[in-house]
């Protein structure tokens, strides 16, 4: 199976995840009870990831000593941002844009559980 279909495979599954989750909470809560629920939800369905993964930062080959952790990272794939925000700023897609290339994953989902569907407060961007 090609690398993009298999990708594509994993955020279908993932947006499933997250629709679950917020169909149990609906919007309105804090961020990390979402990530804590969705952890939750990809665990039940066997779907492989790490949690607040902690990212070696190096400036000029100096490491630098910084607390820099991405919220989910989905198969080795995929990294998942999640807010609980108004709107989605363009800050966001920055800032997923950032940790895809950190980790070297083509694929990127930014999640607002702020919504009253889930559907329209993600997106999926592509490097």
């Amino acid at each position: 199976m090609n690398e993009s279909l298999i990708e594509e495979e994993l955020t279908k599954k993932i947006i499933g995840a997250a629709i679950e989750v917020h169909r149990y909470w609906g919007p309105g809560l804090i961020e990390s009870i979402y990530e804590k629920s969705l952890a939750v939800e990809l665990e039940k369905r066997a779907i492989p990831f790490k949690r607040q993964l902690k990212l070696e930062l190096k400036y000029k080959g100096v490491v630098l000593d910084e607390d820099f952790r991405l919220d989910l990272i989905i198969g080795d794939k995929v990294v998942v941002e999640l807010k609980v925000v108004k709107e989605l700023a363009p800050v966001f897609e920055a800032q997923l844009l950032t940790y895809m290339r950190l980790t070297e994953c083509r694929v990127g989902l930014l999640m607002n559980f702020n919504v009253p569907v889930l559907k329209d407060g993600i997106k999926r961007l592509v490097l």
